[in-house]
């Protein structure tokens, strides 16, 4: 199995390369801890913190392999926009649902080469802390019998202090691999999201 899906490689990197590399690590200033951790090679689920709209290129930029991460259905009604994150491996996913084609979208794209992205707590929190972790991560981990690699961004949720995007320091870092629930019991799930949960936000404490 190719690591990257092939019809999106050439327009996907000249996205990072060309964009999200030089704002994260220019304009963030943005340090990166633990790239060492991540398998380069295979399933991965990517589990995070949340507190940015520019979280999911920062994570995928960080990891350093196309990470398609699940969106709110609302971004794929701007046309723009649209485009955009979907070639950036978007796909949307109905909030405050149990939506089953969302979980499909994320077994198709680990079939596909990409890592499937998720936020565990399923939104934005205001001081990027992980309190109410969601199980669908760890449900797709056991079913595609996929590592976890837990990651942390500090810094994200002062980007658009104000209004606008200014340049704050970001850092992510990244945890090693956990692995993937032993089955989809719901207590199973619940045990690993926490773990998750745990490890993203003792990095983060870490701070800058």
């Amino acid at each position: 199995m190719e690591r990257e899906p092939f019809p999106s490689l050439v327009l996907y990197h000249l996205l990072k390369w060309g964009l999200v590399s030089p704002v994260l690590h220019t304009y963030f200033r943005g340090r990166i801890h633990g790239a060492e951790h991540v398998p380069q090679t295979g399933k991965l689920v990517v589990v995070s913190n949340h507190a940015s709209y520019f979280d999911p290129p920062i994570v995928s930029c960080a990891v350093g392999r196309p990470v398609a991460f699940m969106a709110k259905e609302e971004l794929f009604r701007v046309p723009v926009l649209r485009e955009g994150i979907r070639l950036y491996g978007a796909y949307p996913v109905k909030r405050g649902s149990s939506d089953r084609s969302a979980i499909r979208a994320a077994m198709d794209s680990l079939e596909q080469g990409w890592a499937a992205g998720l936020f565990l707590q399923g939104t934005r929190s205001p001081d990027a802390r992980i309190t109410e972790p969601k199980l669908g991560a760890a449900l797709i981990a056991a079913m595609a019998k996929a590592p976890i690699l837990p990651v942390s961004l500090w810094g994200t949720e002062r980007i658009l202090c104000n209004g606008g995007p200014w340049p704050v320091p970001v850092t992510v870092r990244i945890g090693r691999v956990i692995e993937p629930p032993g089955s989809t019991q719901r207590d199973c799930l619940e045990t690993k999201v926490q773990e998750c949960a745990r490890v993203i936000n003792e990095m983060h404490d870490l701070g800058r």
